[in-house]
């Protein structure tokens, strides 16, 4: 019995903690912390010991999968033939229609992957196509989108310097649970106690008392209001000359436009509008300037309601006001030892609003467009309509609002392929679903993670064991597909030309590359100093590298992409929306729909996509329960454990109900990634709904200057139900949602010459 043990760090979360996988007999049967791991230090969560579950799943798609010509079902069919066909189908389509009506959806594990999205994005700049979309316009295209107009460039964010803060202003984050975003923070309990524990302040700041603000000082505010309550703040610092005025004529230009806007938006309005008391208001803004070192952090809470990219925007410039950007114990920037801003400066990749979607112009953030928008971008004819649709590690069936017209545009599409772990809720409705790699099976470096990193590090894993049946890593599928249509995968022209030469660029020497040509590497021998790291350097050393004990300040000028050096406090966007947010302020509320609809992350579900572990699905705790106010329960005449509708203007749902003060009245919190019907046991079983089909998915419902998805906040009314007794909830929460009914293959083009 060959048992061997192998170093590696966790790929479901931003937290990317260190991990070993003990290997006996070429399967994996244990993972467990990594002592030795120079920020988790042997702290890692249920999620990251469960993915043994998920790699070892019975239900895991092993190998390539065809739809049968009746619609029936699936039957597995060999790389050689599902390949040769997908490549003959999207070349008809592209000679046909143009590269442009093939697109890509590339869901939330994309980014855990230093190979996936780059592989993706250089597929999609080959075609010529802009139809590329992930899962970040329903969680954070909006953080990027006000990057890019404070800094210029959508990459860079500062994170709060959690070592030396005074007091953490916390805006609808709760990192207990999700351990930190745009924050990579394995620590992140230690670090928030280690604030309080000096003397300092965590202030958090949330519609529910949660898992945080229980630890913390909580400030109940209604939901999608963060806007007001973040204009009062600059009300307050302004009126009362709070603010770092040296701070501000060194850092930032605009402070006059923001000064004189935030003049309309008093303590006093944004009570009215957020519930929270004008002097409390008055006494946070207080206390953020007085503190040596604050910062304002915010994460999904502060995105999904209809003025995401405003309330980003303003955090920022709470911190710039008060002199905190790039301040100790403010808000402070990254060095990565790979700076993806830089990179993605010079091969055009940092773009926001470059190009426009199809339907409802919005602009592109990083590249992506509004994914709410793909079942109109199907059905809406036209150049560049989306005729065919790869789908990678993403679940929009689920995770998208409006489920129904999802489903049913996908059904439309000319050639529908899906890259995955499972077949899921979306790839049910695929012409073919082909095995990718579980993280365990793939070498890695966390690319796109290092610059939030709140303590400068670098890591390297090789894949724990080869692949099991025959899943590929993402990039091998799109290398394979894209040579069938005569195509290099890259955003560089460049590397495009090499292509048609036959020199392509593995995943491996691009990683080497930018270790050595980035801040902290050896270019290539030239460099004498520092860590001169090669990727060499870094896998021999597989518990990673610590590159510095903390975040340097004083490097604003090095970080902004803007020609004059500064933070832009006055864009024209920014202009329009707060003069879009005073208007809809004045708006009179609507009595059909009298309640605010959140959602709520739970520390054994990520998204919709591990619901089918044992591990995580075990308990009674694990019933799919909306939060409830006794104030409201009682009023609507349901009890703890019964049943409820929530009705929006776009759905409605019935779910259980958990009565419970961890909300305000008024508030109802409904998990999300639940309701499913897949192809996956565990997670059928266990029930629920999709709490997403409550959302909207019309132009006018997406928040506009990032196109991010309003799942925060939607105005909805509570019923009771008639039935309501345990055991009918039991049966129901054990029967799966029906699936659609079976779809008949779509027809295979005629053979066409690669274009």
């Amino acid at each position: 019995m060959a048992v061997t043990e192998h170093v590696t760090f966790c790929r479901i979360c931003e937290a990317s903690c260190g991990m070993i996988a003990t290997v006996q007999d070429g399967k994996i049967a244990k993972l467990r912390p990594d002592a030795e791991h120079p920020l988790s230090k042997g702290a890692v969560c249920p999620k990251g010991i469960a993915m043994v579950e998920v790699h070892a799943d019975p239900d895991r798609l092993l190998h390539p999968l065809k739809r049968r010509a009746d619609g029936s079902g699936f039957d597995q069919v060999s790389w050689d033939d599902a390949l040769d066909d997908i490549g003959t189908r999207l070349s008809t389509i592209r000679a046909e229609h143009g590269g442009g009506a093939i697109g890509w959806y590339m869901g939330n594990p994309g980014a855990f992957s230093y190979s996936h999205p780059i592989w993706v994005k250089g597929f999609l700049d080959a075609l010529g196509s802009q139809h590329y979309y992930t899962a970040s316009s329903q969680d954070v295209s909006n953080r990027f989108a006000a990057s890019a107009m404070l800094y210029g460039s959508p990459t860079i964010i500062p994170i709060p310097d959690l070592d030396h803060t005074d007091l953490l202003l916390v805006i609808g984050a709760n990192p207990y649970v999700s351990h930190a975003s745009l924050l990579t923070a394995p620590r992140i309990r230690e670090d928030l106690n280690a604030i309080t524990g000096r003397g300092g302040r965590v202030v958090v700041v949330d519609p529910r008392r949660t898992e945080t603000a229980r630890a913390f000082e909580h400030v109940a505010i209604r939901p999608d209001t963060d806007a007001w309550l973040m204009l009062a703040l600059l009300h307050v610092l302004f009126a009362e000359d709070l603010v770092d005025r040296a701070a501000l004529a060194r850092q930032a230009v605009g402070t006059g436009w923001l000064e004189t806007a935030v003049r309309a938006v008093t303590p006093e309005d944004a009570a009215r509008h957020s519930g929270i008391p004008a002097q409390e208001i008055v006494t946070l803004a207080r206390d953020l300037a007085a503190a040596p070192g604050a910062a304002v952090y915010g994460r999904t809470g502060s995105c999904l309601g209809r003025f995401g990219t405003l309330v980003s925007f303003l955090m920022d410039a709470v911190n710039v006001v008060t002199g905190n950007l790039d301040h100790r114990g403010g808000a402070v920037f990254g060095l990565p030892p790979i700076s993806l801003d830089d990179a993605a400066e010079k091969s055009g990749l940092d773009t926001y609003g470059a190009k426009h979607s199809r339907v409802g112009g919005f602009p592109d953030v990083l590249g992506a467009m509004p994914a709410t928008l793909i079942p109109r971008e199907i059905t809406t004819p036209g150049e560049g309509a989306l005729r065919a649709l790869l789908v990678s590690a993403g679940n929009p069936v689920l995770s998208v609002p409006d489920a129904t017209s999802m489903r049913a545009a996908l059904g439309q599409l000319d050639l529908m392929v899906s890259i995955d772990l499972y077949v899921t809720e979306t790839n049910q409705e695929a012409d073919y679903i082909l095995p990718a790699t579980s993280f365990l099976e793939r070498e890695d470096l966390p690319l796109a993670l290092m610059p939030f990193a709140r303590t400068p590090y670098v890591q390297w894993t090789e894949a724990v064991v080869p692949p099991a049946g025959e899943a590929r890593q993402e990039w091998q599928i799109i290398e394979a597909i894209s040579d069938r249509l005569g195509i290099t995968p890259s955003s560089g022209k460049a590397l495009r030309a090499l292509g048609r030469l036959g020199i392509k660029v593995h995943p491996r020497r691009m990683a080497d590359v930018l270790l050595r040509t980035g801040r902290d590497g050896d270019l290539f021998g030239l460099r004498r100093t520092g860590p001169r790291l090669t990727l060499a350097k870094v896998a021999a050393r597989p518990h990673g590298i610590q590159l510095g004990d903390s975040l340097p300040t004083g490097i604003l000028r090095q970080r902004v992409r803007h020609g004059d050096g500064r933070v832009h406090l006055d864009p024209p966007a920014i202009i329009g929306e707060l003069e879009r947010l005073l208007a809809d302020g004045r708006a009179a509320a609507d009595p059909n729909f009298p309640m605010r609809l959140i959602g709520l992350r739970e520390l054994r579900s990520h998204n919709s996509w591990m619901h089918n572990s044992p591990k995580l699905m075990a308990g009674s705790a694990r019933t799919h329960a909306a939060r409830v106010h006794p104030e409201d329960a009682g009023r609507l005449g349901v009890v703890d454990g019964g049943a409820m509708r929530i009705v929006s203007k776009d759905g409605a749902i019935q779910v259980a109900v958990k009565v419970t003060d961890e909300v305000t009245p008024g508030v109802v919190a409904v998990p999300h990634g639940w309701g499913h019907h897949g192809g996956w046991q565990v997670a059928n079983a266990a029930g629920g709904v999709n709490v997403n089909v409550l959302a909207g998915s019309a132009p006018e419902d997406l928040e506009p200057l990032a196109g991010m998805a309003f799942l925060n906040g939607i105005r909805v009314r509570l019923e009771a139900v008639e039935s309501a007794d345990s055991a009918v909830l039991h049966a129901r929460r054990r029967l799966p949602t029906p699936p659609p009914p079976p779809r008949a293959a779509r027809p295979a083009p005629s053979p066409q010459p690669a274009a």
